[in-house]
């Protein structure tokens, strides 16, 4: 360990030692006239801050070894120690990354927990390390209520504010969560974060809620230390921002005073708890030992302002109050805060030698877990419901379905046989959604079950992220795929991350229905007809899925309910919505777009695995059996959502014309089925894929990687939509995919068997 001691702790040592002691007071008195802290508590929460602050110069000492890989530290926060110790440790907490003197004293609540080398063990990623396991150094631990959060900035406050939601909605709806019946929510986060819009949508969020007269028990905690990296907070910005804001209590105090700290927090807690209201704790606090990393703060911050924040120094002020209340003189605690120095030295020596994850299966192992088996056994149990009651009619018994109909009846059921399960998003409720995917729901579930939200995608999410973790099963809508892309770090950055970093120890299944792709009808333009989907197929574990088809449709949403049930995964369902409605394949009447539903009775045997394709002859009549077992056919057209109609036109053109071809509809673009994709090249020879997304980034690119990877040596021709926006009106034409184009790009790959 370093000889030297930094300026900070030699200007601590230097104040700790000159401080006399005052007239001894009993443990229990308060440790200052007019304070609900005890002595005792302030005593238990000093050591909380010093093995912060200690573990902080450590992480630094480890990044000096080459086996310290994250220092941002607390250093200067650790007043947040009296946050928690206003709090139950029941409470959940989603904790900015500032909060080592939080998550010490919470350790403190619990018996049997060591907060050091839970934090050294992060820092060094250490496969040992209880949260992440060596992925992330973040503050989490499943036993003390801490959910693990990343430090993207501010992304977590939605998830906070559908957890508070969703302790509310739990009482309505009978669902058992992990947490007391009064429990409150806290979470926290940097004075600069507050700027993010993420934040300022989930502040939004939260007053709306309570507006509308809904629980929201949330208690917000602002550690506003003036600095972003090296970009200043105006003085005076986040009380202008805060402090008069309707439907949020606000409290602001000094963040380096454990007793104003633990006061205020306790009458923020008090009035969120019983209020089942929110409540912004405003902590003026300090930083110390630079933003992170390798940040010089001398090259944005004077010597002599840095020196004059040393004078703050929260450790100081605590033990200032203990010398004042004849605990200890200076001199012992100083030997006291010494002594915890070496405890977390000798810990930070000990964990730069514990392994570390050491190969991509380790990493991965806790990131998307599928179980294929425990799935297909969920999706077969019989549903105990009175279908008869529930439906009037049964749909099985409704004769054929567009692919609209469908999803609604298999939402019915879904919502029928899994009372955890939400539905909400923007006209989900009364009008039945948009394009009436959702009608007859709220009438059937009730509006605790299904409701409306405000226009606020991540809310939206946030909501779903959150009642995710109260034990519900959510299934958002996001109205159409243009909407989703403000608010798509709520995916990345959080759904897809949580058991990643929590190593399945938390979870929050999730089923996001999404209206998108192209070619929709009169009421166009590039927000209601969006191609993009790179972004969903790059996020790591999301499952993303595409009925084109009203028989596949039901028993992929019922795929990735029972996995979000079964493993905890997220997904998106992406729903055609020029496909929505459509009735006919190759001509006006023909009814070939229809399809029957499939009672319970069924749903063992029609089960779609995820990431299964469907092999289609070229009379649009399915095969019946696996692909494999498919006869060969002179070309193989690979595709999915509205290119499969498409290209099924385009193979009974070809049939006229004496060629046989295969369609291979992908259902799933993550993952994609490899294997049939494999498999329906090797059965032809050539393949043509229709790809109605963008030529750069879009799904094309990863089916014909995944030929080439796979050793498939034939002709390969992709056609695809334009890289363009989608315009309004008859100009969508011009960049959409159509079918001349696929016929032409088939024929030209067929130009050896098709005569001139």
């Amino acid at each position: 360990m370093p000889a030297e001691r930094h300026p900070l702790e030699q200007h601590l040592l230097t104040a700790l030692t000159a401080l006399p002691r005052g007239a001894s007071r009993d443990l229990d008195a308060p440790v200052r006239a007019g304070s609900a802290l005890s002595v005792r508590q302030a005593s238990q929460l000093f050591q909380a801050q010093c093995e912060s602050r200690q573990a902080d110069l450590a992480a630094i000492w480890m990044q000096t070894q080459g086996r310290g890989y994250y220092t941002i530290a607390s250093s200067g926060h650790e007043g947040n120690a009296a946050v928690a110790a206003a709090l139950r440790p029941d409470d959940p907490a989603l904790l900015h990354y500032r909060s080592g003197g939080f998550y010490c004293a919470r350790s403190q609540q619990l018996p049997g927990h060591d907060p050091v080398r839970d934090i050294l063990g992060g820092v060094a990623a250490a496969v040992s390390e209880p949260i992440a396991g060596g992925r992330h150094k973040v503050f989490g631990n499943a036993e003390l209520a801490v959910i693990p959060q990343t430090s993207t900035i501010a992304s977590h406050l939605p998830r906070a504010v559908g957890l508070a939601f969703a302790l509310g909605r739990a009482r309505r709806t009978g669902v058992q969560t992990p947490w007391a019946p009064d429990s409150i929510v806290v979470t926290s986060f940097g004075d600069a974060s507050a700027n993010h819009s993420t934040l300022v949508g989930a502040v939004n969020s939260a007053s709306s809620t309570v507006y509308q007269g809904l629980p929201m028990p949330l208690l917000m905690v602002c550690e506003d230390n003036g600095l972003g990296i090296s970009t200043r907070t105006p003085s005076g910005w986040i009380t202008q921002r805060f402090s008069a804001r309707p439907g949020l209590r606000y409290l602001a105090v000094d963040g380096c005073d454990l007793a104003d700290v633990y006061d205020a927090a306790s009458q923020a807690v008090q009035f969120v708890r019983t209020a089942r209201k929110p409540a912004f704790l405003h902590l003026r606090t300090v930083r110390y030992l630079g933003h992170a990393g390798s940040d010089a703060e001398v090259a944005y911050r004077t010597p002599a302002e840095i020196a004059a924040d040393y004078e703050r120094d929260p450790l100081l002020a605590t033990a200032e109050l203990l010398a004042a209340a004849g605990f200890a003189d200076g001199p012992e605690l100083a030997a006291r805060y010494s002594a915890i120095g070496d405890r977390v030295r000798e810990v930070a020596v000990q964990v730069l030698t514990e392994p570390q994850l050491g190969s991509a299966a380790q990493v991965t192992a806790p990131l998307a877990p599928r179980g294929a088996e425990q799935v297909a056994a969920a999706v077969a149990t019989p549903s105990e419901v009175d279908r008869g009651a529930l439906f009037g009619r049964l749909p099985e018994e409704e004769g054929p379905l567009t692919l609209a109909q469908s999803i609604n009846r298999a939402l019915h059921d879904e919502m029928a046989r899994r009372p955890q399960a939400l539905l909400f998003g923007e006209d989900v409720s009364v009008k039945g959604g948009v394009y009436g995917l959702t009608r007859g729901l709220r009438k059937s579930f009730g509006g605790a079950r299904v409701f409306d939200t405000i226009l606020d995608e991540q809310a939206i999410l946030g909501v779903g992220l959150g009642a995710a973790l109260a034990n519900f099963l959510p299934i958002p809508e996001i109205q159409y795929l243009a909407y989703l892309h403000n608010a798509e770090d709520q995916l990345r950055g959080e759904a897809a991350t949580l058991q990643f970093f929590s190593q399945g120890q938390y979870r929050n299944p999730m089923v996001v229905r999404i209206a998108g792709l192209g070619y929709q009808k009169g009421f166009g333009g590039h927000f209601h007809n969006d191609n993009s989907v790179a972004v969903l197929r790059d996020i790591p574990g999301l499952v993303v899925g595409v009925p084109a088809h009203p028989s596949d449709a039901p028993a992929m949403l019922r795929s990735l309910i029972a996995a979000a049930a079964v493993d905890g995964t997220v997904s998106v369902f992406l729903e055609p919505i020029a496909l929505y409605h459509q009735r006919d394949l190759f001509a006006a009447g023909d009814g070939g777009w229809l399809a029957e539903y499939a009672g319970p009775d069924r749903w063992a045997a029609g089960h779609i695995p995820i990431g299964q394709a469907r092999r289609w002859l070229v009379d649009g009549a399915a095969d019946g059996g696996p692909a494999h077992r498919a006869e060969a056919a002179d070309l193989s057209i690979i595709t999915f959502g509205n290119g499969v109609p498409m290209s099924l036109r385009v193979a009974k053109t070809l049939a006229e014309e004496g060629v046989s071809v295969a369609v291979l509809d992908l259902r799933w673009l993550s993952p994609l089925p490899v294997k049939d994709i494999l498999r329906e090249a090797a059965s032809s020879g050539q393949v043509l894929v229709v790809d109605e997304t963008r030529r750069s980034g879009g799904v094309s690119e990863g089916i014909v990687t995944a030929l080439v990877d796979g050793g498939f040596r034939g002709p390969i021709k992709r056609v695809t939509s334009v890289d363009s926006f989608i315009p309004l009106g008859d100009a969508a034409r011009a960049v959409l995919l159509d079918e001349a184009t696929v016929l032409q790009a088939a024929r030209s790959l067929l130009s050896a068997l098709v005569p001139e």
